[in-house]
């Protein structure tokens, strides 16, 4: 029969990828810096401008509707 004491083990701590152990080489650092580069290009310069722009579309056209069925706003005439 198994004990509280023997179900107690020490467990390797968890790794996280910003904990690298081990130095990268030169061309592979350059390698993940240009990747992390493309990837924040493509992110602030391709994805978030249509994000943004498709936001703002996307509620100027729901006010559109809305107006389209309630009316322009303001006191009635």
């Amino acid at each position: 029969m198994k004990t509280h004491t023997d179900c107690e083990q020490e467990e390797e701590p968890v790794r996280h990828s910003t904990e690298n152990t081990t130095a990268l080489s030169a061309s592979d650092r350059r390698l993940r810096r240009r990747s992390e580069l493309a990837t924040f290009f493509i992110l602030a310069f391709g994805i978030w401008p249509i994000l943004a722009v498709a936001a703002v579309g996307g509620f100027g056209f729901i006010v559109w509707m809305y107006q389209i069925i309630a009316g322009p706003p303001g006191p009635p005439a």
